[in-house]
């Protein structure tokens, strides 16, 4: 084991999160790494006498993260408990692996089951369909609306069911192959690439999209590495902006009761995963759709065929609710 008897707790936190950086995770997931492990670390430092930067890793035994839990879990959800138990086994974990510790005191520590996470899909049968149809609308009372772009964002994060890192990420590139058998190509949580298709409405929607934005902004603004989703000047949409756009198409439509509260943007993927399983599409296919990487944590993954991906998407009955939004002379 490397000589670390002497190594401050916060020096090695650090270099466990420089660590965690090379495998590229959001700016929010690693901020949440840091409070999770500086909060606990506070935690411990006021219940002994050394100052929270003169503690040692070799302070941190058993019994120590035990108290030290229990007094962070004291106050938050059960979902808050066990990601910062994830983090810190996360941490130790690292540790034992260079050699810097002997062995991970977390499995002394208790923690509570992961609950799943329920959905939070749209409330109201025709709420996707009324706020497609609002963003469809050139609202008078808009600076400068863009129907088409703001069509485009609702319909492919309620016909594709994409994360909004995800639709960041998406570049006019992404959309491939011929009429009648287009794709988005998505890279999803943890760098895992998947392809979903794309029905002949949604691409008649991205398509005049595309468009308006070569009338706006030149051919130039739409080759195939500049971004699939931009602002009002052209430059690509960030993540305040698309949740501000996505806000103001709720607020224009009148359906901000029927968004569920904690899930305002994420609500649009979720709505695309119930329509897919209340119009037939297997677990499989919805898992395979949504990025998921398995059914449960006890199940295997399950392939399915690209023809079915399809074939759940066609069931989608939001797809069919794109036809007619928007004008197809682009004269």
């Amino acid at each position: 084991m490397h000589d670390k008897q002497d190594e401050s707790l916060m020096a090695l936190i650090e270099e466990f999160l420089t660590a965690r950086a090379t495998r590229k995770p959001s700016p929010h997931t690693l901020a949440a790494y840091r409070r999770d492990l500086h909060t606990v670390a506070a935690l411990v430092a006021e219940a002994t006498p050394l100052p929270l930067d003169a503690l040692l890793i070799t302070d941190l035994s058993p019994r120590v993260m035990r108290a030290a839990f229990a007094r962070f879990a004291a106050p938050r959800a059960p979902a808050s408990v066990h990601r910062a138990w994830s983090t810190w086994n996360s941490f130790f974990t690292f540790l034992v692996a260079d050699g810097l510790v002997a062995g991970n005191p977390m499995p002394a520590v208790g923690r509570p089951r992961a609950l799943l996470p329920q959905p939070k899909p749209l409330r109201g049968a025709d709420t996707p369909e009324v706020l497609l149809a609002s963003a469809a609308r050139d609202d008078g009372r808009q600076r400068d609306p863009w129907p088409e772009r703001d069509v485009a964002v609702l319909a492919v994060a309620l016909c594709a069911g994409l994360r909004l890192s995800e639709l960041l990420a998406l570049r006019v590139g992404s959309l491939g192959g011929r009429p009648g058998e287009r794709r988005v190509e998505v890279v999803g949580k943890g760098g895992r690439p998947r392809v979903v298709p794309i029905e002949a409405d949604l691409d008649r929607v991205l398509m005049d999209y595309l468009a308006s934005r070569v009338r706006r902004f030149g051919s130039r603004s739409v080759r195939p590495d500049s971004a699939l989703l931009v602002d009002r000047r052209g430059e690509p949409l960030r993540r305040g902006g698309l949740q501000y756009l996505v806000e103001s198409c709720y607020r224009r439509a009148g359906i901000g009761d029927r968004v569920p509260r904690g899930a305002r943007l994420h609500a649009l993927r979720h709505t695309f995963a119930t329509r897919l399983a209340e119009d037939g599409a297997s677990a499989a296919e919805i898992m395979r759709l949504l990025g998921h990487a398995s059914l449960a944590s006890s199940q295997t993954y399950i392939e399915v065929t690209a023809g079915q991906q399809r074939d759940a998407v066609r069931a989608n009955r939001t797809n069919r609710a794109l036809a007619g939004l928007l004008p197809t002379d682009l004269g």
